[in-house]
């Protein structure tokens, strides 16, 4: 039997921890015994951590674990390489904001033999139109550095197999910030399996939004930079 790990990284998500929890626990109770759901608190400044902690006697298949403050990249990095440590066949990353339906996880499941790596794409968004904008140029720089496509390289729903994502994350640094974009553009690059499924995308659904105008070009140019070193540590 297929041993799945759900990685849910989270930061300052008090208003939301309690429902997604809710929402995705079930799906690895159907999986099997052995399968995890993973809650890692990014060091948040809220009860985030206490709250999550505190479900873990409802449910059994849940695990939270804590640790400084590093972003989402690194924290899902991290998840991965927990995922792999403790023997899952996969792995599947969601966010902890409920943007996101557990109801369209079966047909990622149904396809897992296709990995590779399978992403949601987010075809129709209900997060504003900025973000809809960082995607589309994230989109564009992608192809200006590495030459290839990508139609959602940041989704927070993907499904990976292990075996394979092992020798992917020996190739991106431990803390690098938008870890979920380099493993995808690994996969594309090397033609590892990658497929793409339309999912829905709703707005948050509490808690505040961290990202503003000014961390976005802050943001955009730190990746442009790792980008450029990474594309020449990296042997295509």
């Amino acid at each position: 039997m297929d041993k799945l790990y759900i990685i849910i990284p989270a930061y300052n998500e008090a208003e939301n921890i309690r429902s997604v929890v809710a929402q995705w626990h079930p799906l690895v109770e159907g999986i099997g015994s052995e399968s995890r759901l993973v809650v890692i608190d990014d060091g948040s400044r809220d009860d985030t951590y206490r709250i999550a902690s505190g479900l873990k006697g409802a449910y059994p298949q849940l695990v939270v674990l804590t640790k400084e403050n590093e972003g989402h990249g690194a924290t899902v990095l991290r998840g991965y390489r927990y995922a792999i440590r403790h023997g899952a066949d996969y792995v599947f990353q969601t966010d902890s904001d409920g943007q996101t339906l557990p109801s369209e996880f079966s047909k990622f499941w149904r396809n897992r033999r296709k990995c590779g790596i399978l992403i949601g794409y987010r075809k129709e968004r209900k997060d504003g139109l900025g973000r809809i904008f960082v995607t589309r140029v994230l989109r564009l720089v992608i192809l200006a550095v590495f030459g290839v496509w990508v139609k959602d390289a940041n989704s927070p729903y993907r499904l990976m197999r292990c075996s394979q994502l092992r020798e992917v994350l020996r190739k991106i640094p431990r803390d690098f910030f938008l870890g979920n974009v380099m493993i995808t553009v690994i996969y594309t690059k090397k033609r590892m399996g990658v497929h793409y499924y339309p999912i829905t995308f709703l707005q948050r659904q509490g808690g505040e939004n961290t990202i503003d105008r000014k961390k976005i070009f802050r943001t955009g140019r730190q990746a442009v930079g790792q980008f450029l070193v990474l594309r020449k540590r990296i042997r295509w």
